[in-house]
């Protein structure tokens, strides 16, 4: 199976990709190489880019100081060493930490001067972000076929989307075996993140036909394998839900994701439940309120359909997949709530939640057991 596209990205997909098309890895001169701390060579993908880089005469410096949930003081801090190494290209490795700190640090590298939150404002950052290039080592975010770059802000306790036309990576290396050393428990986080932005990008008002093609393909490729809960991956399926994951990150850069997403992410940074999962906790509450609408029965209809379920099945099982279970006070909830309850995703669906609404999901879920 073949998924080459360009959108604006170039998708370049298949075994030994960068080999088979390494002149395109030629952006620049010098490239600053985004990774986290041990994913990229775990995944072998150092020892495939870094010889081609040298074989075309481009040096390079290895920034490998990437953790889950990119705080921007990292991305920061790598764009100016990227500006000190004279880098002019960027290329990020890794799931979505990585591809996401990388389109922050391409844009801090060429606006050296800014502010850590001034990369937020169009004002301030004047430059256009130096080239990137994308290689997912992961099958979930889909960074490497959006502008998307969600950061973590200096308190550790709020993330905030960065984005920006020049964002977008240039060319996307999509090599199934790189999922390889990925393990099982990973998987499973990655394909919920996946299928959740498939199901969001579906529901969206601001969808179209070409968003909601490649929602409905992510779904069809995406829930058979996750139903089946399958102790080992095997490379077929690995590279079914890679591509399945990079359509799903297409469909959203077209319409933004739903409210799940804000919902998991006080789980995420106060918790540290993994992105994906954090997200499926709430799949089924997106899926009961959006079929009180008559428009959110319908969409959900054909979505499960395409997927080869009924919503009932999806609104049952994506909770119990995450994995996901607490016991919060009501402090607890109060604090989570109030740390997420002013997001503009909650607009973005058929069904549009009240704080009240919001409130009464996260006591469903996890209100203390007196």
């Amino acid at each position: 199976m073949k998924f080459d596209f360009a959108f604006p990205t170039r998708l370049i997909s298949g075994e030994r990709c960068l080999a088979e098309n390494r002149a395109l890895l030629a952006q620049g001169r010098h490239a600053f190489v985004v990774t986290g701390r041990t994913s990229a060579r775990r995944a072998g993908v150092l020892d495939d880019l870094l010889p081609l880089l040298e074989e075309q005469g481009i040096t390079y410096t290895l920034f490998s100081e990437i953790t889950e949930n990119p705080p921007i003081l990292t991305c920061h801090a790598g764009g100016q060493a990227a500006y000190a190494a004279g880098a002019d290209f960027v290329i990020g490795i890794g799931g979505g930490s990585p591809l996401d700190a990388a389109k922050a640090i391409a844009a801090y590298a060429a606006n050296p001067g800014i502010a850590p939150t001034d990369i937020y404002d169009p004002a301030k950052r004047v430059n256009s972000s130096l080239p990137l290039l994308a290689i997912p080592t992961t099958a979930g975010t889909g960074s490497e076929a959006n502008a998307y770059s969600v950061l973590t802000l200096a308190d550790g306790r709020q993330k905030k989307t960065f984005t920006a036309p020049d964002s977008w990576p240039r060319v996307s290396f999509l090599d199934p075996r790189y999922l390889a050393s990925m393990p099982a428990p990973m998987m499973v986080s990655c394909a919920l993140d996946a299928f959740a932005h498939a199901i969001e990008s579906y529901l969206s008002p601001k969808s179209t036909v070409f968003s909601e093609q490649l929602a409905l393909w992510a779904a069809g490729q995406i829930w058979p394998i996750l139903s089946a809960e399958p102790a080992v991956y095997t490379a077929e399926q690995r590279e079914a839900l890679l591509y399945a994951a990079t359509a799903a990150g297409m469909a959203i850069s077209i319409t933004g994701t739903g409210f799940p997403h804000p919902l998991g992410y006080s789980l995420t940074l106060l918790d540290g439940i993994p992105h994906g999962r954090a997200c499926a906790v709430f799949d089924g509450d997106y899926i009961t309120f959006n079929a009180r609408t008559e428009v959110g029965a319908a969409r959900l209809a054909v979505f499960a359909a395409a997927a080869g379920t009924d919503p009932d099945t999806l609104a049952r099982e994506l909770p119990r997949l995450s994995g996901v279970s607490f016991n919060f006070s009501e402090e607890e909830i109060t604090e989570r709530v109030e740390l997420i309850a002013g997001a503009k995703n909650y607009t973005n669906s058929p069904y549009v939640l009240s704080r009240e609404e919001i409130y009464a999901i996260y006591r469903n879920h996890f209100a203390e057991i007196k």
